[in-house]
């Protein structure tokens, strides 16, 4: 008996159909949906041509449809409704996926990573969108190459550093990335000279590998939690923030987090040292998973274990993660530059996430009171940082061995939802953990759509590569923004399917509903109005 089969369990064993339901036959196919997304992906291919970050140093800036495209104000106009209406369609695809496959049986799990592969395929020869932090990697590797240690200086000590393409953000800053990922950023450099279209695309096939490792190891996990893992698989890899974020923008998290999904696995299973170097390496990509050492060193601990024995193998799984990660660091001299990324984690903070929205209200009604909100933001922010610290902590130490794994997924999701700074991709951190041990079908599961269909929106308008010569009828984020609320409005109201999933009733029937009992309050109150003239009128 493996450690995640029997006592390795869940807190949502209810949510979705469980692992061992009787398998039925896919009664609605689900290739209209699979084809309605690749559609929707190659949507994404054309409109990241004229929209999507091409570094200044790409031969492709020189091409006759790529300059039609990036400099007339109609081929920027078509590019940025493709890419729009592409991500929309991409959004629309994943839901209907999941009612067309509602049954969950056997056949579903080939389903969901068929639509994965169809969907990926676009996405990665895509022009880099929604984020250019791809090109900072190679940067990056260029440092390393040159003998210089990235966690010391920014990019903007190499030469010719912008026409990488790389955000002028990055300029000064350090690296917050793991050695391990910086290894590979030298190899990519190392391949390709550094040539911005190249290394996009190698940058791409690593994080193909860390989706890869997802769609293997996702479904295994959720299995063995009682879960079913075609319905993780499609809630957590196939949603379109994961595949625009891991496959079209490239983002080294999705190595991250494939690594770390693996590491747990294998700890479930009892082949912890196996399951510490993998989450090990995880951290070597990104540092953000040292949160899931202390549930491994739980589930090491066993289910029946004393307090000594936590503490001990709490101190062996430290032990072997810190030392690995302390030998890596002597190749290049990068020493254990990695840890300032969690000892001084960035400044600043985003406007929609809970701490940065909540800092903001407070800081604005303390200055119409007269008192310094800007302190009083700042301390809530402080506040709400360490009320994660303290859940960690409490998670670690309270709770059910049977739910370890759910224990670490609420930890991992109160650090990202409660720091000040949230990216749209941070929330795919934690959803996969989420996903293994249960996310229900009720507000769990309309929480999750209402917060994937946010990030694509903002994702949509929020970075477009339109250079400011370019006369356009409208403003390209503006019209991306409108074009993704459009969509949005008809998945929500107009739909006949999608509709469904977040009202009990159908939309519109409701609209009418409220609308016939305003008029029948008013229609009444008008009767009462006239009443005491007819009763006056009847007297004489």
């Amino acid at each position: 008996m493996t450690a995640g089969g029997a006592h390795i369990g869940t807190s949502e064993s209810q949510s979705g159909q469980p692992a061992t339901a009787a398998a039925e036959p896919v009664k609605r196919r689900a290739y209209v949906a699979t084809i309605e997304g690749l559609l929707g992906s190659l949507m994404m291919f054309v409109g990241s041509i004229g929209t999507g970050w091409i570094a200044n140093g790409s031969p492709m800036i020189r091409q006759p449809v790529v300059i039609a495209l990036r400099t007339e104000g109609w081929g920027v106009t078509v590019s940025t409704v493709l890419l729009t209406v592409g991500a929309m369609v991409l959004m629309r695809s994943w839901l209907r996926l999941g009612q067309r496959l509602a049954e969950w049986g056997k056949s579903s799990l080939r389903s969901v990573v068929i639509a994965i592969s169809a969907w990926s395929l676009p996405l990665l020869f895509c022009v880099p969108v929604f984020s250019r932090d791809v090109y900072a990697y190679t940067g990056q590797g260029r440092l390393v190459v040159e003998g210089q240690n990235p966690y010391e200086v920014g990019i903007s000590t190499l030469n010719n550093w912008f026409a990488l393409g790389a955000d002028p953000a990055w300029a000064e800053n350090r690296t917050p990335y793991g050695p391990y990922f910086l290894w590979l950023a030298r190899a990519v450099v190392g391949l390709t000279g550094a040539q911005p279209d190249v290394s996009v695309l190698l940058f791409r096939l690593l994080a193909g590998v860390g989706v890869l490792l997802c769609v293997m190891y996702v479904p295994k996990l959720a299995e063995l939690h009682g879960i079913n893992g075609a319905r993780a698989l499609w809630i957590s890899v196939a949603n379109p923030l994961f595949l625009i974020s891991f496959i079209a923008s490239a983002h080294n998290d999705a190595l991250m987090v494939g690594l770390a999904v693996a590491g747990v696995y294998f700890a479930a299973t009892r082949r912890y040292v196996l399951g510490i170097l993998l989450v090990t390496a995880s951290i070597g990509i990104k540092p953000i998973t040292v949160l899931l050492l202390p549930f491994i060193g739980l589930m090491w601990a066993g289910a029946s274990a004393t307090w000594p024995r936590k503490f001990l193998m709490w101190g062996a799984t430290a032990g072997i993660s810190f030392a690995t990660l302390a030998l890596s660091g002597i190749p290049y001299n990068l020493g254990l530059g990695w840890t300032w990324a969690i000892m001084d984690p960035t400044p600043g903070y985003t406007g929609y996430s809970p701490s940065g929205f909540l800092g903001q209200q407070v800081e604005f009604l303390g200055n119409v009171l007269g008192l310094p909100g800007g302190t009083f933001a700042t301390v809530l922010r402080t506040g709400m940082k360490y009320a994660a610290i303290g859940l960690v902590l409490l998670l670690m130490f309270r709770g059910d061995y049977s739910r370890v794994v759910r224990r670490m997924a609420l930890a991992f999701t109160a650090v990202v939802m409660l720091s000040p700074i949230i990216q749209p991709w941070y929330i795919l951190w934690f959803v996969p953990f989420l996903a293994v041990t249960g996310i229900r079908d009720d507000w769990q599961i309309k929480s999750f759509y209402v917060g994937v269909t946010f990030f694509v929106v903002f994702g949509a308008q929020d970075q477009l590569s339109v250079w400011s010569f370019v006369e356009l009828p409208i403003d390209a984020s503006s019209l991306a923004f409108v074009t993704a609320l459009a969509f949005t409005f008809y998945l929500l109201f107009l739909d006949v399917h999608t509709r469904k999933l977040l009202f009990e009733g159908k939309p519109v029937d409701l609209a009418k509903r409220g609308w016939n009992w305003v008029l029948a309050k008013r229609e009444a109150r008008r009767i009462r109005a006239e009443e005491p003239g007819r009763q006056q009128l009847g007297s004489r």
